[in-house]
């Protein structure tokens, strides 16, 4: 699967590059940054998901988290959000549609068409990286930020084959119990919410989808979140751990806000979990 390189720039002991592609499970041209450390690898690789109005250029311009990856040795993808394009379904609300795809495969119309981004993280991405990158995707991690965070987990959980380690920053942890899940889950998937109980991180790990893959789950959440309470509802993912017997990080952050700069505050730390489970095996 060929890509074009939009742009590259030297960054630390490697090499970032901004990305474009065609992809067969969207249907659509999609991009991703890949930060690449020197040497002739293969090397591990973390994959970072954004959330809810960001592009890939969120996370690769914002986050800084390529001097630690440079360091470690990581590989570090970080893909668009959503199919985006003429012809590509959409809504005014910024929660819904483009920018918000939510890592499902959509079924309802007018999203099914191009909305399916869970088979390209897991299909597509898979491919264009190891077919372009000095990248050993047998020893992969996923990471993400909110509606990101919410995808790093549930696809982490959904392919334990591709992804050997896992975190999220303020992820949402059960859409099925929060506006903006319910939103995006009943306009792409439907009405009948036995479809959505796959696409929830709290029920899939009750349901014992980490177990025997995970040693260990590390979340942070800023404690001064405006969304928290609302949409994040993180002592759900604690309850569900506790039930199902896995063991989760959970770290609260005094007088951290939902903005890139509590991600900048803890990458370091997600890029270093990532590097001790990938490294080690």
């Amino acid at each position: 699967m060929s890509i074009e390189i939009i742009e590259s720039h030297r960054c630390f002991s490697g090499t970032l590059h901004v990305c474009r592609h065609s992809s067969a499970a969207t249907g659509t041209q999609m991009r991703f940054s890949a930060y690449v450390p020197d040497g002739d690898g293969p090397f591990p690789v973390v994959t970072f998901l954004s959330g809810l109005t960001c592009t890939e250029e969120n996370f690769t311009v914002k986050a800084g988290a390529y001097k630690k990856a440079s360091a470690l040795k990581l590989v570090v993808i970080a893909p668009d959000t959503s199919p985006r394009g003429e012809g590509v379904a959409d809504d005014p609300d910024y929660d819904l549609g483009q920018g918000a795809g939510f890592y499902v495969d959509a079924t309802q119309a007018p999203w099914a068409p191009h909305f399916r981004m869970e088979s390209y993280i897991a299909q597509d991405l898979q491919e264009v990286v190891a077919q372009n990158f000095p990248a050993d995707m047998m020893r992969q991690g996923i990471t993400g930020h909110s509606m990101g965070g919410h995808g790093a987990l549930t696809l982490a959980l959904k392919y334990p084959s591709l992804f050997r380690s896992v975190s999220a920053f303020a992820p949402i942890v059960s859409p099925t119990r929060c506006p903006w899940g319910q939103k995006a889950f009943t306009a792409y998937l439907g009405e009948d919410r036995d479809a959505w109980a796959a696409h929830d991180a709290t029920l899939l790990i009750e349901a014992g989808a980490a177990k025997g893959h995970y040693e260990k789950i590390l979340v942070d959440q800023g404690a001064a979140d405006k969304f928290i309470a609302e949409q994040l509802k993180p002592e759900l993912l604690e309850e569900a751990c506790e039930k199902a017997g896995q063991k989760l990080v959970l770290r609260r952050q005094p007088g951290h806000d939902h903005s890139y700069f509590f991600i900048q505050t803890f990458i370091d730390d997600h890029i270093a979990f990532h590097a001790a489970a990938l490294l080690a095996s």
